[in-house]
């Protein structure tokens, strides 16, 4: 098992280089024979002493204007004014107002609004990322850090995808402080010199892996159950326990069928998809998989094997996008599709038909998030790059609610939206715009403190107030909350994967 430095991709996006005026902007000066008679000195004085003196010409310094009649510049005064006028105007980043990048561009983070920031760097662009649950403990706050996450590939090449799964460990704390500011003591324990380090282990697969989800109750069955939705339309079952032993203990052997498949979920023929969800509430192993033409089928795990079954959940010919199980009842999940349609589905029904449909959309639905704590709220992402929250107690006979709260910020699709598992107000979505934006819900639009700002920043003027971060991440598609460390995210891009976390949250 291979170990090696995750790539710290930390970079301040302050610091500017001051520009330096070359030998040929120095004032040009004739030398002269000492004569002797003493000479009254000159505006500007002999930098080596009074050994010499010039008695020749006094040559001023060329100002803006030849015409200018005022006192010859200094050049201290012509360096800083060369300085003022190469240097960029700081500016806020507004993906859909600023200008866009160009093709050799990168925003450059700034190391003073993160409290962690670490960038791992893989072989090939992936579409989908999830955390394992592991046994080091809840609510940790304390660095260095240490976490599990699996992903997939999306090589150009089907025969150089992989299942990749990793350990991260010794990830710093990259908050910057004034040393007046920061414990002496936390100080020694928060930033701890050393590197960070990733190890992993790899299966190989066939195809691209379109999202890949792992079961919330490994950490209590110690069965990493995680399941691949691949673009051939089969879904894979793997028990990641093996490769999770192997990081913690020396010398362990990963058995050959700890690197195959459980269980094949085949009941989609050969029609890829994207929707794929674990159960949170039935621990033994309930997965819901939903593909492009519209069906949906349920695969829970018997004493001796797995069970699909035959009959699907269908509504329409519209692709299903996303899944989500509810959080509260066992029965009872949602499903997102490209009619614009959020569904509400009982697994009880044998007619295997919506309870509730309601257009949430005039474009796709592309992803949905059910809310930990407060069991009604259920979040959408749409393909016109609009975001909202609704309140499903007001679904009721009702095909056209009003979401209690919807923003149109990001101008490109919704590629991921996810409730934050610690607070019920604060949700993390990303787009195709680069970015991965954070909200609060709870800030109030006439709090006098946004009120000031919007009055002393332009660029704020028409940016909603629950907006409280922006990240920047090329093609980012994926973002997943850790829930064992309060705050702390993981999204996946055309770049690898950003572990970070914001002084916001």
């Amino acid at each position: 098992m291979s170990k090696r430095s995750a790539e710290d991709s930390i970079t301040s996006s302050n610091g500017h280089s001051a520009a330096k005026t070359s030998a040929s902007d120095l004032p040009p000066t004739t030398s002269v024979a000492d004569t002797g008679d003493d000479v009254e000195m000159g505006e500007f004085e002999d930098p080596y002493g009074d050994d010499f003196e010039s008695d020749g010409e006094i040559i001023e310094l060329d100002s803006a204007d030849e015409d200018d009649e005022s006192e010859p510049q200094g050049i201290e005064q012509l360096e800083a004014k060369e300085r003022q006028q190469e240097e960029p105007q700081e500016t806020i980043y507004l993906p859909h107002k600023s200008k866009p990048l160009g093709p050799d561009e990168v925003l450059e983070a700034d190391p003073s609004v993160y409290e962690m920031l670490h960038n791992v760097n893989l072989p090939w662009p992936c579409l989908t990322v999830d955390i394992l649950p592991d046994s080091l403990g809840n609510e940790r706050r304390t660095y260095p850090a240490s976490l599990y996450v699996t992903t997939a590939t999306q090589a150009s090449k089907n025969k150089d995808n992989e299942l990749i799964t990793m350990k991260l460990s010794s990830l710093a704390k990259t908050l910057v402080k004034d040393d007046d500011d920061v414990d002496e003591e936390e100080e020694d324990s928060d930033n701890e010199d050393v590197d960070p380090i990733m190890e992993s282990e790899t299966i190989p697969l066939k195809y691209t892996t379109n999202r890949v989800r792992v079961s919330p109750h490994a950490q209590q069955t110690g069965e990493y159950l995680t399941a691949t939705m691949s673009e051939n339309g089969e879904v894979y079952i793997y028990d990641l326990s093996s490769q999770y032993k192997a990081f913690d203990t020396p010398g362990f052997m990963i058995p050959k069928t700890a690197k195959r498949p459980t269980h094949t979920i085949r009941n989609h023929g050969n029609v890829e998809g994207y929707g794929l969800d674990w159960s949170p509430l039935i621990n033994t192993g309930s997965l819901l998989t939903g593909d492009c033409t519209g069906r949906v089928h349920l695969t829970t795990r018997t004493t001796s094997s797995w069970s699909t079954d035959k009959t699907p959940f269908f509504a329409s010919q519209a692709s299903i996008e996303d899944i989500q199980w509810s959080t509260a009842e066992q029965t009872v999940f949602a499903t997102a599709g490209t009619d614009g349609y959020v569904r509400i589905w009982d697994t009880r029904s044998k007619k295997h038909k919506p309870a509730i449909s309601v257009v949430a959309s005039q474009s796709d639905v592309n992803v949905i998030s059910w809310c930990d704590k407060i069991n009604y709220l259920l979040a959408s992402g749409h393909d016109d790059g609009t975001w909202g929250v609704w309140d499903l107690r007001n679904f009721n006979g009702k095909e056209k609610p009003t979401p209690v709260a919807h923003y149109d910020f990001h101008k490109s699709p919704v590629t991921s939206i996810s409730f934050n598992p610690h607070d019920e107000s604060i949700v993390a979505v990303s787009s195709e715009d680069n970015t991965v934006t954070l909200w609060d819900l709870a800030v109030e639009a006439d709090d006098e403190e946004i009120s000031q700002q919007r009055r002393e920043a332009q660029e704020l003027h028409d940016i909603p107030p629950q907006l409280l971060f922006v990240h920047w991440q090329r093609d980012v598609k994926d973002v997943r909350w850790h829930k064992q460390i309060p705050g702390c995210l993981v999204s996946t891009g055309g770049d690898g994967l950003n572990i970070w976390k914001t002084i916001s949250v």
